[in-house]
Parts: structure tokens; C-alpha cells; sequence
């Protein structure tokens, strides 16, 4: 037998080696970029800035407190229940004066506070009192006078109605006089001359001017 040519054997290698490189074309491993690819992180949401200012303190505003009704005004004249005598009480911040008169020799001037219901409790001299309550434009309530026990309703002052006192000296004699004007505009008064009363005369309700022993007078109205 014969042995094959070197030209035939050096064909069978150049054929084999075509042969391993196209299986190893074939079955070459792929590269990185092409097997795997990398995935970004998914980027974490940053937490909201902290506001730098103070926080905001809602106060609630301050109950109002409650307050009363404010203490009566003015001027309440008027008689007693008997009619024997008249009464008339000057109210102004909280204060009051009061002046009790029969016209002849009984009389007190009374002082006291007023709450703010409109009621008071008034004093004066040897042991007079008046307690009273004033209700819309009228004042009710009781009087002790000079041993008497008087009760009264009397109603807000217009003018020429009001309460009036002059204080002076009158050819050396000390004069101290106290007058009323009624609603109807009559008068109601004692003058009292060192100590002993009597009957007023009677003065001008405008000017208060009023004449005693010649001399003339003025009687101003009555605030406590």
C-alpha cells in the first residue's frame, strides 16, 4: 500500500484547523458588556429639610371676664309713702348722698356707697339710715329718721327737680340749708341757723340763688 502524498497530508491539517476554528467561533464565551449590565441604584429620596423656624404657638385669647352692670346715675327725688315728708338721693361712681326733709324740723343727710345692682345702705347722723334699691328710673326703699320709720318710691330727677345745699355765714350765724324739688316743682327744705331749723325759702331752681336775712345765697346742686 502506499503511503499518502505530503501534499494530501498537509491538506488534511489546513482542514482540521478551519474546522476547530469554526467551533470555537461557535462556542466562545460572550464578553462582559455583552452578558451582564450593571444596573444603576435607584437614587433614595432625601428626607424634607427641617423648617429652621420655631413653630408657630397658637394662644388662645383670654375669656373676657364678667362684668357688672355699671352703678346707677342721677338725681331721685320724690315723697314718702305717708306724704309727710320728702327724699332725694344723688348717685354718682359707686356713691350716693341722700337728704331726708319734712320741711319743718326733721332732717338728715345721708351718705353710703351703691353696689352695682343699684342697691345701697346709707348713714348719718344719731343713727339714721336708708336702704334702697333703684329699679329702672325709680328708687324704692325705707328711711329711719329721727325715730320714725319712713318707706318711699321716688323717681329719677328731670329739671327743674333735684337735690341743692348752701353752706355760709349770715350776720355771724353759721347757715346750713337743704332743699328738694319735687317733680311738680315744689319745694321742700330746712334752714338751719346755729343749730335751729326751720322752714326754707324758697330758691331759684336755674341759678339756685335764694335770700336769707337780706343777704343772698346760692344753692348748688348735690354730687356725692
Amino acid at each position: 500500500m502506499k503511503r499518502p502524498g505530503p501534499l494530501l497530508t498537509l491538506l488534511a491539517g489546513l482542514l482540521l484547523g478551519l474546522f476547530m476554528l469554526s467551533l470555537n467561533a461557535t462556542t466562545g464565551t460572550k464578553t462582559a458588556s455583552s452578558s451582564y449590565q450593571e444596573k444603576s441604584p435607584t437614587p433614595k429620596s432625601s428626607p424634607a429639610p427641617k423648617s429652621s423656624s420655631a413653630p408657630t404657638r397658637t394662644t388662645a385669647p383670654p375669656s373676657a371676664s364678667p362684668s357688672g352692670t355699671p352703678a346707677p346715675t342721677g338725681v331721685y327725688t320724690g315723697r314718702t309713702d305717708d306724704d309727710s315728708s320728702a327724699v332725694a338721693v344723688s348717685l354718682k361712681g359707686g356713691k350716693a348722698i341722700a337728704y331726708f326733709c319734712d320741711g319743718h324740723n326733721i332732717e338728715s343727710w345721708l351718705k353710703g356707697d351703691v353696689e352695682d345692682d343699684g342697691s345701697m345702705r346709707l348713714t348719718g347722723e344719731d343713727g339714721a339710715k336708708l336702704t334702697g334699691t333703684v329699679k329702672g328710673r325709680r328708687l324704692g326703699g325705707s328711711a329711719d329718721v329721727g325715730g320714725g320709720h319712713y318707706t318711699f318710691i321716688i323717681d329719677r330727677a328731670k329739671k327743674p327737680s333735684g337735690l341743692f345745699r348752701a353752706n355760709s355765714q349770715v350776720a355771724g350765724a353759721r347757715i346750713e340749708g337743704g332743699w328738694i324739688i319735687l317733680p311738680n316743682g315744689k319745694q321742700v327744705g330746712i334752714l338751719t341757723r346755729d343749730g335751729k331749723p326751720s322752714a326754707a325759702p324758697a330758691i331759684d331752681p336755674d341759678t339756685g340763688a335764694v335770700t336769707v336775712d337780706g343777704q343772698q345765697l346760692t344753692a348748688r346742686p348735690v354730687t356725692p
